[in-house]
């Protein structure tokens, strides 16, 4: 069993998911945009992405827009958090998710980890990125 972080956008989901297949190194990026939906399903004929993901070391991440009119899909009271093999990676992942985003918790050692730090990114996503460094 497994879960799967699933993020939602408004407009900007292509951008997002191209953003973090780069972070990640995803080679994998999955696009489905609303125009690929036969007729009978009666969804709008968009650009917009109706489902998106990367794989990333046997994770995924998955992702789409919301139809025109739907409420703002604001990402608040949650995060995604990725665990990194060691300090240089967990930085560089941590630097380049914040860049144009803000920082809400600098990176650096914590009782838990040797390496923590927390982020939105210009998306709006929420980031807890840290170093997998416990036994």
């Amino acid at each position: 069993m497994s879960f799967i972080p699933y993020l939602f956008f408004d407009g900007s989901c292509s951008d997002a998911i191209d953003f973090y297949a780069e972070v990640f190194g995803a080679e994998n990026v999955i696009k489905m945009p609303y125009s690929d939906a036969p007729p009978e399903a009666g969804l709008p004929d968009l650009d917009r992405l109706m489902h998106s993901q990367i794989d990333v070391g046997g994770q995924t991440l998955m992702c789409s827009d919301v139809p025109p009119g739907s409420p703002d899909p604001v990402q608040t009271g949650s995060a995604v958090s990725h665990m990194c093999d060691n300090i240089d990676d967990a930085r560089a992942t941590f630097w380049k998710l914040s860049e144009g985003g803000e920082i809400t918790m600098p990176f650096e050692p914590t009782f838990f980890s040797a390496g923590f730090g927390m982020c939105k990114d210009k998306f709006g996503t929420h980031w807890m990125i840290m170093v997998n460094d416990q036994p």
